[in-house]
């Protein structure tokens, strides 16, 4: 779409209306270390971050309600990163292969945590999941070598296929009564 008009504001494109002009951010622009996103940004699209290496830290506002699938993957140089309390889904593959993000807090309006969303983050050592998740997607963390521990809540139904396949570093889980299923190798190769 060559002749399509972005919005910009601080190192973003967006798309919306006249309403609102900043509802989606679209893409991050080429080699920008930082972004402030837009107060009235209702939506991160997919793959808007990807790749962006010289990204170090991140604050999603209360409006944005959906992190898109890949939004941020790949972002090696991510240390931090602030959820807002609106977010209800976090997309397939949202934070895979940031390096150096080391912990994550994901709100309370979070109901389920799409595949791949944490996977190959090398650094990661805690996570906290709220109360709100019922279901962690296939392979969500994979690999999340250095994740010592997991408290899964009360309100979690369903842990999916591989989702903490590889945590070699995990030396303690507590599983609920509430959860029914447990995916096939979900904590398989978790060697500690």
């Amino acid at each position: 779409c060559d002749s399509l008009l972005f919005n910009e504001y601080h190192n973003a494109y967006y798309l919306g209306n006249e309403d609102n002009p900043y509802y989606a951010l679209v893409k991050l622009k080429p080699s920008s270390e930082d972004c402030n996103i837009h107060k009235d940004t209702k939506l991160i699209g997919n793959s808007a971050f990807y790749g962006c290496s010289s990204l170090t830290s991140v604050t999603i506002p209360n409006s944005v309600t959906n992190i898109g699938d890949s939004a941020f993957s790949g972002c090696s140089s991510l240390t931090s990163v602030t959820i807002g309390n609106s977010v209800t889904s976090i997309g397939i593959g949202a934070f895979s292969s940031c390096d150096s993000l080391t912990s994550i807090t994901i709100p309370d309006s979070v109901t389920s945590i799409g595949y791949y969303a944490f996977a190959y983050c090398w650094s990661l050592t805690s996570v906290t999941i709220p109360d709100s998740v019922t279901s962690i997607g296939n392979y969500a963390f994979e690999r999340c070598t250095s994740l010592t521990s997991v408290t899964i809540p009360n309100s979690m139904t369903s842990i999916g296929n591989s989702a903490f396949y590889g945590c070699s570093s995990l030396t303690s889980v507590t599983i609920p009564n509430s959860v029914t299923s447990i995916g096939n190798r979900a904590f398989a190769a978790c060697t500690s």
